[in-house]
């Protein structure tokens, strides 16, 4: 599994430098799948996008087999807008031949109007009781407020979530009431 993130986040990194280059808009793409030790097969793809206005996006995945029913799913994804805006994310999922599953994930966006970041991870054992939660973050770039979002699941107390709010100093203050 190692590999498979190591050439996910290499594949994306080089074509990542190669998509800043100011050309006309084109795509780029490569596929590979092959057997792997393990008795299955590991797989890989790489696709890079430029657009005639500057934007440009370029995504990975790798999977990995095994003979015994065991998967590994690696993906990434970088996107770059025509006004400067980023965004970037990145996930593994594993199951397990049992049926039981993990999960991780993360994303980070940046623009014009503030920055976001959120990272989770949910699990399922073998008898399918889940486990789940996610932390987002996001800041407003023109009064540097901020609010942080935690939400959690399981199988045996159901869902819950909190928001907190922070002014650009760090200290809490009310939550804007939503529209």
């Amino acid at each position: 599994m190692h590999r498979i993130l190591t050439s996910t986040a290499l594949g994306l990194a080089l074509i990542g430098a190669c998509v800043v280059s100011p050309v006309t808009a084109d795509a780029a793409s490569r596929r590979v799948v092959r057997p792997n030790a393990e008795g299955g097969t590991t797989a890989t793809a790489i696709v890079a996008r430029r657009g005639p206005q500057g934007g440009a996006a370029v995504r990975g995945r790798g999977v990995k087999t095994d003979g015994a029913g065991n998967a590994t799913v690696a993906s990434a994804a970088a996107v770059r807008g025509p006004d400067g805006a980023t965004a970037a994310r990145a996930g593994t999922t594993t199951r397990n031949a049992d049926g039981s599953l993990q999960h991780r994930s993360g994303l980070t966006a940046q623009g014009a109007k503030g920055t976001l970041q959120s990272s989770g991870s949910a699990s399922r054992d073998a008898d399918g009781q889940a486990v789940q939660s996610r932390t987002t973050s996001a800041t407003s770039a023109t009064t540097g407020n901020s609010a942080q979002t935690t939400t959690s699941y399981n199988s045996a107390d159901g869902r819950s979530r909190s928001t907190t709010c922070f002014d650009a100093a760090g200290a809490t203050i009310a939550c804007p009431a939503r529209p």
